[in-house]
């Protein structure tokens, strides 16, 4: 492809040098410029690629594209390297626009599903890609878990991938056969323009609560950025077939956004009135049943997953289920063999005559969702174990601590990837919150930084029946200690405790 026939998407303000040259690849990293490249110099968060333009011509980079105010120049020792320079009004869509361009547009031969939200987006996006595989779809599932297509099978680096891996991933998967993209974006995707040059055909809204407000700032940024994706990314298109919005309507932000977003919505709830209407909900240890009341009929639902918060993920994945032609009958059908994601509401089993749980539950309104499912079906006490990440949203700490001791009868704050903050710094603000509630609010609770003593000492607390709660990490098989990762699971840690235990006994 020339850089002429690269550059037809993009907002491009001016351009010096010649644009017939073929391009070979597109990189926002100078250290993988080689000759037939296209290097777009983003102002990021730590760097400024801007700074590195130089270094890209010198290596032989075929054009440079910089955002318009951000460039100071070409240095006048690698002028004579110059080759393509392309000012744009914003680099990191152009980034996204061009990938996308040079993989042929994969998103536009894929059926896309886009799931946003502060939680439930991993358990919705797997519920829906089994019930699109049941209807004889090949999907590809990209998400917090991993990226999972044809035989390919990574571990994740981003909930949603960096932009020109994302198409490339995209284009492997319409190579591939595949048919149907399902992905979880992210609302750090979303500000930071991830998926520019996609365009989804069911769009969903889980919830919004507080969390990552260290890069968002505000409650009202963060629901600006999730709301890119019903606006932005679901209209003007190359797409003839109708588009479907799905909107959470027991979330107070779902008014906001049904007021802007401009495709048709169903809505999907257990409390609020909705178009997808749980009713008649059982909860119980050994999964759940309801009933759904839809615009295309009634669906009697029996499951093998857990908890109220469980019900609202299922109504999300029928939404997507029916959006895309599935018949309720097959939709009751599949929903019977899907199982827990790992890390969500994973039951660990030793032996023991207690339950243990491991979740991935990382923010108060996850948290309270995962202990209010606690209550519901729990036969002796609830034990929880939980942290918070350092370098992240301080805000939801004491916030935390206050869901845990209200919904527990026993509470073990320890420690959750603390990275370069101070472990004992995180624990005091955890307790700040707890300890401002008056007494009658709030069960016991103790702090025990090392992460696998906390879990050692829940499980040894535990009776017969009592249900063990471990929150944070779910999936994540590393803890962050400083700047290094560390291999650490809370599954296994729980499995070695448990034999400890039993051992001891």
């Amino acid at each position: 492809m020339t850089l002429q026939d690269l550059l037809d998407p993009v907002d491009v303000v001016r351009i010096s040098g010649d644009l017939q040259s073929e391009i070979v690849s597109i990189t926002e990293d100078s250290r993988a410029v080689r000759p037939g490249s296209v290097f777009v110099a983003i102002q990021g968060i730590q760097q400024d690629g801007h700074h590195f333009v130089n270094q890209a011509f010198a290596q032989g980079a075929a054009a440079v594209v910089v955002e318009e105010g951000c460039f100071q120049g070409i240095s006048a020792e690698s002028s004579q390297a110059v080759s393509s320079l392309i000012h744009v009004k914003n680099s990191r869509k152009a980034l996204g626009l061009m990938a996308s361009h040079l993989q042929g547009n994969p998103s536009w031969h894929l059926k896309m599903i886009g799931v946003t939200g502060t939680n439930g987006k991993t358990t919705v996006t797997h519920i829906a890609a089994s019930l699109l595989e049941a209807q004889g779809h090949q999907v590809g599932l990209l998400g917090t878990v991993g990226y999972v297509y044809g035989r390919e099978r990574q571990e994740a680096s981003h909930t949603t991938p960096a932009p020109v891996q994302l198409q490339e991933m995209l284009g492997e998967m319409v190579r591939a056969g595949i048919d149907v993209g399902v992905l979880e974006v992210s609302s750090h995707a979303l500000a930071l323009d991830r998926v520019a040059g996609c365009e989804f055909d069911v769009v969903v809204f889980t919830n919004l609560t507080q969390d990552h407000l260290d890069f968002h700032h505000t409650m009202d940024h963060y629901f600006q950025s999730k709301l890119h994706l019903f606006t932005d990314y679901v209209v003007d298109g190359q797409k003839a077939e109708p588009k479907r919005a799905l909107v959470n309507a027991d979330d107070s932000w779902a008014i906001l956004l049904l007021q802007q977003c401009p495709i048709p919505v169903w809505t999907f709830g257990l409390h609020a009135k909705a178009d997808i209407q749980a009713e008649a909900v059982q909860l119980g240890m050994d999964g759940t049943q309801f009933v759904v009341k839809s615009p295309l009929g009634k669906m009697t639902i029996t499951s093998q997953l857990v908890g109220e918060h469980n019900v609202s993920n299922m109504l999300a994945a029928i939404g997507i289920g029916l959006a895309v032609g599935m018949s309720p009958e097959l939709i009751e059908q599949t929903l019977k063999s899907v199982e827990n994601v790992p890390g969500r509401f994973e039951r660990i089993q030793e032996g023991q005559d207690f339950t243990v749980v491991v979740d991935y539950a990382h923010t108060d309104d996850a948290l309270q969702r995962l202990l209010e499912a606690a209550q519901s079906i729990k036969q002796g006490r609830v034990i929880t174990v939980f942290g918070c990440g350092g370098d992240r949203d301080p805000g939801k700490r004491s916030k935390m601590g206050q869901v845990a001791v209200r919904k527990s009868d026993l509470v073990i704050v320890t420690s959750d990837n603390p990275r370069t903050e101070d472990p004992q710094t995180i624990l005091a603000d955890i307790e700040k919150g707890i300890v401002a509630l008056p007494p009658d609010e709030r069960c016991l609770f103790q702090t025990i930084s090392d992460r696998a003593e906390a879990i050692q000492v829940a499980i040894d607390a535990a009776r017969l029946g009592d249900l063990v709660l471990i929150a944070g990490k779910g999936h994540e098989d590393y803890q962050i200690l400083g700047t290094q990762k560390v291999y650490f699971d809370d599954r296994e840690e729980a499995r070695k405790a448990i034999r400890e235990r039993r051992r001891s006994v």
